[in-house]
């Protein structure tokens, strides 16, 4: 059950196309709030306590201009695929380099930049829906991706995802919201724990090198709980390439098996992070410059979130002894993820 969730709707601009946008609030009996707008799936807010914890803006036109995927639903391959391309069933596909030479969460017009067809469903969740054609982004086959988002009485922002194709196809689907629990500031005493034992190293340009590297005796180890700020600056070189942390996280889990990844705790409040996917991206805003001003005309300064992208692990198409990422006809994509507010 779901409990009594209350959504309503309401209008949130155009597109620069002429494209209609909603806007939707889904409410719980404490108070709880998630707004959420089916330009890019994206949580636009997200209240807990009265104080909205996710970055983002407070109009349409805010995302319709260049951001860093604020809150977005990311595909069709979340993440980095190296060099933009991969070879599927003998057949080497090029996807748009939108990151230096690779391609990043989808590419120049991926599922953060689409309007999704929403639906208004009987226990007040909201299900998104969209047809991703066949070559779009340079990715095969027809796939239909649904997305639904419920906030339930347990204080869970809860998200299913599915997707399924005609053509054999990758697949790798995520939400990009960037949390603060205090609502301001930096996050470098943010408390972190990572239930993983392993996190995956990456090349000059972010791509796995393919390697599961233990996290004992390095800065990426959250095992137990420890400030985000601890070590961001220690002489590590994976930490100068991501420029802080931007690594994919190996979780201590069983495939499919909804799990805890991570726990966050900040200013109060606690936020745990479920979820069936076996990689977590965590991502301390290390490229926010001070150059974008989200709600309220303030200023979104470097490291004043962080991200923590359920997923399947990046280059997966080109590592193939990462967990599978293909998805063929007859098969679905299915995963769940839960944000989770405990306090």
């Amino acid at each position: 059950m779901h409990g009594a969730t209350k959504l309503v709707s309401g209008d949130f601009g155009k597109t620069r196309e002429g494209v209609s946008v909603r806007i939707f609030t889904l409410t719980n009996k404490h108070g709880m709030e998630a707004t959420i707008t089916n330009y890019g799936g994206r949580v636009v807010s997200l209240k807990v306590g009265g104080v909205d914890v996710v970055l983002g803006f407070d109009s349409l036109e805010g995302y319709l201009n260049d951001n860093p995927y604020f809150g977005a639903l990311i595909g069709r391959y979340a993440n980095r695929i190296g060099h933009a391309q991969f070879t599927l069933d003998g057949v080497l596909y090029k996807v748009p380099k939108n990151d230096g030479d690779n391609s990043l969460h989808g590419g120049t017009r991926g599922f953060d930049k689409v309007v999704w067809t929403p639906r208004e469903l009987p226990d007040g969740g909201l299900e998104l829906t969209y047809l991703s054609k066949d070559g779009e982004e340079g990715y095969p086959g027809n796939c239909k991706v649904t997305v639904i988002y419920h906030l339930t009485d347990g204080n869970e922002l809860k998200i299913d995802y599915a997707a399924s194709t005609d053509k054999d196809t990758v697949v790798n689907l995520t939400n990009h919201s960037y949390f603060n629990l205090g609502g301001g500031g930096d996050v470098l005493g943010h408390v972190l724990t990572l239930n993983a034992d392993r996190f995956t190293p990456v090349d000059g340009g972010l791509i796995p090198t393919g390697v599961l590297k233990p996290v004992a005796g390095t800065p990426f180890d959250f095992r137990k709980a420890t400030a985000i700020g601890a070590r961001i600056e220690k002489d590590d070189e994976q930490l100068r390439l991501g420029k802080g942390y931007d690594h994919n996280w190996v979780l201590n889990k069983k495939a499919f098996e909804l799990s805890l990844a991570a726990r966050v705790e900040a200013s109060g409040r606690v936020m745990e992070v479920w979820t069936t996917q076996p990689g977590i991206q965590f991502y301390t805003g290390n490229f926010l410059d001070g150059t974008i001003k989200g709600k309220g005309g303030k200023v979104i300064a470097r490291r004043s979130a962080l991200c923590l992208e359920t997923q399947h692990f990046p280059d997966s198409p080109n590592k193939p002894k990462f967990p599978p990422v293909v998805l063929k006809p007859g098969m679905d994509f299915k995963s769940t993820t839960i944000y989770k507010f405990v306090k």
